[in-house]
C-alpha cells in the first residue's frame, strides 16, 4: 500500500528493500526470473531486451562450425556454458552429425560446474574445471602445458555469444589449431524500440539501476546509444547516478572499456545478481534524521519511518535537492533548475505543498526570502 500524493500516509508495515526504486532488465534469457527476483524485492521492473538468440536449428555458421571441427581428430575441447555445449550437442544431433563420437577420444574441459553437466549429460567425459569458473584460470591451464604442448593440436573452443579474442588469440599463440563454435549467437532484438526507450529513460535518469547478464547486452546497449547520438550521455548517466549491475566480470567488459563502473556479485547467477542490486542501491540513499522521523529518499518515492510514500516528479526533485544538502537551506531558484521539464517559482511552492501534504507537517522548512530545507 502507498499514499496517494497530496494526501496524508497511512500506516504501513515496512517497504521491501527495492521499494521506490526502479530496475531495468536488458536480459533476453531468462529475462521474467530476473524480473520476479527484483519485483519480489519491491522494485518496479523494466524490460528492455538488448539481445535476441539466432534459433540453432537456422544457424548456418553454427553448421559450418561443427563440420570444421569434425573435419579432423579434435585433442581439446573447452565447454564454456552448460547451455551452449548441450545445445550444440543436441543440433549435431538434429542434423544427424556424429559429433559425441566424433569428440570421445578428446581432454574435454569445463568452465564451471553447468558446463561439467552439460558434458556428462551429452555422453562425454569431463577432463577437469576450474575452481573460479572463469575463462581466464582454463586458459592459464592450457598455457601452463598441464594439458601438454599446444603446438600442431586441434583445440574446439564452444563459444556462447562472447567471442574470447583474447582467450583464443592465446591459443593460436602457442601454435595450437583453434576452431571457435559460436553457439547461440546474439545480435540485436528484433524490436529494438524498447531498448531506445531504456537508453533516453537512462539519460534521463529515469531508472536506478540497469543489469546485464551478458556482455553482448551491454554491448548492444551502447550501440544503440551510439546509433541514437546519445553513447556519451548514456555514459554520463551509468557514471553518475544510474547503477549499472553487471553478473561477472565479462559481462562487465564493454561497459569498463567505456569507462563505465560496474558492481558485480561474487558469483555469476541471477539470484546473487539480484541480491548485489538490494545491496547496493538503497545503501547509496543516506537515512535522514528529519523532524524527530527516518527519510530515505529513493528513486521515485520516499521511505518515511516505515512508509513507502510515493511522490509526484516535482517533489521528488525538490526533495531530492533538499535531502542533497540536509538541514541546509536552497534557494528557490536552485529548486527550479532541478524540475523535471523546467518550471517556475509558482511550481517550486506547489511542489512543496504537495510534498508537506504528502510527508505530514514539520519536516520542510520555509526560510522567509531565502528557500527552503529539511529540519533536521
Amino acid at each position: 500500500m502507498t499514499s496517494t500524493p497530496g494526501t496524508a500516509p497511512e500506516p504501513l508495515t515496512a517497504p521491501a528493500p527495492l521499494a521506490g526504486y526502479t530496475v531495468a532488465v536488458t536480459a533476453a534469457r531468462r529475462r521474467e526470473e530476473l524480473g520476479a527476483l527484483l519485483d519480489r524485492r519491491g522494485a518496479r521492473v523494466v524490460y528492455a531486451p538488448a539481445i535476441r538468440i539466432v534459433p540453432l536449428a537456422d544457424d548456418a555458421e553454427l553448421v559450418a562450425a561443427t563440420e570444421a571441427v569434425l573435419a579432423a581428430p579434435v585433442d581439446l575441447v573447452v565447454a564454456t556454458t552448460g547451455v551452449g555445449f548441450r545445445g550444440w550437442l543436441e543440433a549435431a544431433d538434429a542434423w544427424d552429425l556424429p559429433l559425441v563420437e566424433h569428440l570421445r577420444t578428446a581432454r574435454v574441459l569445463a568452465r564451471g560446474p553447468k558446463a561439467r553437466g552439460a558434458i556428462r549429460g551429452g555422453g562425454l567425459v569431463d577432463a577437469w574445471s576450474p575452481a573460479s569458473e572463469s575463462s581466464a584460470e582454463v586458459l592459464e591451464h592450457l598455457l601452463s602445458g598441464a594439458e601438454g604442448p599446444l603446438a600442431g593440436r586441434r583445440v574446439a573452443v564452444q563459444l556462447h555469444g562472447d567471442p574470447l579474442p583474447d582467450f583464443v588469440e592465446a591459443l593460436r599463440a602457442t601454435g595450437a589449431e583453434v576452431v571457435t563454435v559460436p553457439v547461440y549467437r546474439w545480435v540485436l532484438p528484433e524490436d529494438v524500440a524498447p531498448l531506445r526507450r531504456l537508453v533516453a529513460t537512462v539519460v534521463a535518469r529515469g531508472v536506478d539501476a540497469v543489469t546485464f547478464t551478458s556482455a553482448p547486452a551491454a554491448a548492444s546497449l551502447l550501440t544503440v546509444a551510439a546509433e541514437a547520438g546519445l553513447r556519451d550521455d548514456v555514459v554520463a548517466a551509468l557514471t553518475g547516478g544510474v547503477l549499472a549491475v553487471a553478473v561477472g566480470p565479462v559481462t562487465a567488459g564493454p561497459l569498463s572499456a567505456a569507462g563505465i563502473p560496474t558492481v558485480q556479485p561474487e558469483r555469476s547467477r541471477l539470484g546473487a545478481l539480484a541480491r548485489e542490486v538490494v545491496a547496493r542501491l538503497p545503501e547509496r540513499d543516506p537515512v535522514l534524521d528529519v523532524g524527530g522521523a527516518r527519510l530515505q529518499v529513493r528513486g521515485y518515492a520516499a521511505v518515511l519511518d516505515d512508509r513507502l510514500v510515493e511522490l509526484p516528479p516535482g517533489s521528488m526533485a525538490v526533495l531530492r535537492a533538499l535531502a542533497a544538502r540536509p538541514g541546509a537551506v536552497v534557494a528557490k531558484p536552485d529548486l527550479v533548475r532541478g524540475l523535471p521539464g523546467g518550471g517556475d517559482g509558482h511550481a517550486v511552492e506547489m511542489a512543496v505543498t504537495r510534498l508537506r501534504a504528502a510527508l505530514g507537517p514539520g519536516l520542510v522548512e520555509t526560510v522567509v526570502k531565502r528557500g527552503y530545507r529539511l529540519a533536521v
